[in-house]
């Protein structure tokens, strides 16, 4: 019997949620065609809502979360992968309600499994994580609906998060003119150093305007925000610009009319990075091991272990986080 250690996240009795690492045996794992050993994952706000006992992202408990995952193949009975192959795994159902990358094992199937892209190592990738997945699918939306360095400054918005620092360090890489919003003036100089060549206070663009149309300023933007800041962020679209949604930290709903839709034709562009399809996800992992490459990677990383998973957990679920929380499972 083969056994691992894994955060275990349970409930009591009285409805209240505790987590411990504890031992574990490969037999536990739910049924897959893939065993995976981890060796590297991250930590994103649905993990720190698993954590946390929200039913809405976990049903059942006791449970290990953790949606992203990088690691080794032990076993697998698809032919396409094959023990010692380096892989990743993002999304679906992995770290929900199926036991995730917060243990040293892993069982998926195979149709979740990304081989890891020769340009990036495990720990890199999951620096990105889903975190920077759906950054690099929020400037792929971008692009393909027609914003370019040449119509004007883009707006990343919630910039202090794993989405917000890659987004922006992607979008500089990429020659924009970018500008960062967040509440976090500790994070300022770390953003400059990612490519922003401006940094402004979130509460510019967080409170509500009941105007239905405001001064056109971007010609493209990522919002991980929502809320109001969205709303602000439609209205503000220059002619023909598209603002990539992908975030509810403010809040899941919004406000607008369609004159900025009918009058500047600007697009708003849903991303998803959960259900995408895996021909999908290989094809954007491979980008990011190759012509979009970050180099500052490092640089937006707090490596943890198993000690200090529960406060790193509790920070980032309080929106404390300042970057990314990278998980090594062998420490």
């Amino acid at each position: 019997m083969q056994e691992f250690k894994a955060l275990q996240v349970s409930e009591d009795s009285e409805g209240k949620y505790s987590s411990v690492v504890v031992e574990r045996s490969v037999e536990e794992l739910p049924e897959g065609d893939t065993l995976i050993q981890v060796n590297y994952s991250s930590l994103n706000f649905k993990d720190a809502m698993s954590f946390s006992g929200n039913k809405a992202v976990t049903r059942q408990y006791p449970h290990t979360p953790g949606i992203d995952a990088a690691g080794t193949v032990v076993s697998s009975s698809d032919a396409s992968l094959n023990a010692g192959d380096e892989v990743l795994v993002i999304g679906y159902d992995l770290g929900m309600n199926t036991s995730g990358g917060f243990g040293q094992m892993i069982r998926v199937p195979s149709e979740w499994v990304v081989k890891l892209p020769s340009g990036l190592s495990q720990k890199e990738s999951m620096i990105l994580g889903t975190a920077g997945f759906t950054a690099a699918l929020c400037v792929e939306k971008l692009l393909l609906n027609g914003v370019e360095p040449s119509k004007g400054r883009v707006l990343v918005t919630g910039a202090s998060g794993g989405v917000g620092m890659i987004a922006v360090a992607l979008l500089s890489k990429l020659g924009f003119d970018v500008v960062a919003s967040t509440g976090k003036q500790e994070a300022h100089a770390r953003l400059t150093e990612l490519g922003a060549s401006e940094v402004v206070d979130r509460n510019v663009l967080g409170e509500e305007n009941t105007r239905p149309m405001l001064k056109e300023d971007w010609s493209g933007a990522v919002d991980v925000v929502g809320g109001d800041t969205l709303s602000n962020v439609i209205k503000s679209l220059r002619y023909g610009g598209s603002v990539a949604a992908c975030g509810l930290v403010q809040s899941p709903s919004f406000s607008t009319t369609v004159l900025p839709f009918i009058l500047r034709g600007v697009n708003l562009l849903g991303v998803d990075s959960v259900q995408l399809p895996i021909e999908t996800k290989r094809r954007l992992w491979d980008k990011l091991g190759a012509q979009w490459k970050l180099d500052q990677l490092e640089n937006i990383c707090t490596d943890i272990g198993f000690t200090e998973l529960d406060a790193s957990l509790a920070q980032v679920l309080k929106g404390g986080a300042n970057g990314r929380f990278v998980l090594n499972l062998n420490s």
